[in-house]
C-alpha cells in the first residue's frame, strides 16, 4: 500500500445538447452516466446516486475481504445489497440513510461472534461510509456450509 495521502482524479464531460455525461479516470474504462428516472431521466445508465450507493456496497465488500484476511477467517461468498434513502433536509437534497443487507456464506464450524465482529469492523472502517453524513445500518444473514 502507498503512503497517505492518496489522490483520486476523475473528469466528467458533457455537451449542452445531451443529457449523458462521460466520466473518466486515468487507466480505467470510461463510464456513461445520466439523470436517474427518479429525477425524470431515462434510467438506463448509471447515475451519480447509483454510483455513490454502489461505492458504499463495493467498499464494504473490499473492506470485509481485507479484515477477514487479517483475521484469518474463511468465508465462501458475500452479497451486499445497499439501499440509499434520498430526502430533502433543510432545503438540501441528501442521502439520509444507507442500509446494508449482507448475506454471507461461511464454513459451518465458524463461530458466529467472530464473523459478526469482522462484519461490524468492516462497516465501521469503510472509508466511503466514513466520508458520508448518512446513517449507515447493517443487517446480516449468515448461511453455513459444510466443507
Amino acid at each position: 500500500m502507498q503512503d497517505f495521502p492518496h489522490y483520486y482524479r476523475c473528469i466528467a464531460t458533457a455537451n449542452a445538447d445531451q443529457s449523458r455525461v462521460r466520466v473518466a479516470s486515468q487507466g480505467l474504462e470510461d463510464l456513461t452516466t445520466d439523470v436517474p428516472k427518479e429525477f425524470g431521466g431515462p434510467g438506463d445508465q448509471w447515475s451519480p446516486e447509483a454510483l455513490l450507493i454502489a461505492a458504499v456496497a463495493d467498499c464494504f465488500v473490499l473492506t470485509f475481504r481485507a479484515m477477514a484476511g487479517q483475521s484469518q477467517i474463511t468465508w465462501h461468498a458475500l452479497d451486499c445489497d445497499a439501499t440509499g434513502t434520498l430526502e430533502r433536509v433543510d432545503r438540501s437534497t441528501q442521502f439520509t440513510r444507507i442500509e446494508l443487507s449482507v448475506r454471507i456464506s461461511v464454513p459451518e464450524d465458524l463461530e458466529e461472534e467472530k464473523i459478526l465482529r469482522v462484519l461490524k469492523k468492516a462497516e465501521d472502517t469503510c472509508l466511503i461510509t466514513n466520508s458520508l453524513n448518512a446513517t449507515v445500518t447493517l443487517d446480516v444473514d449468515i448461511t453455513r456450509q459444510s466443507h
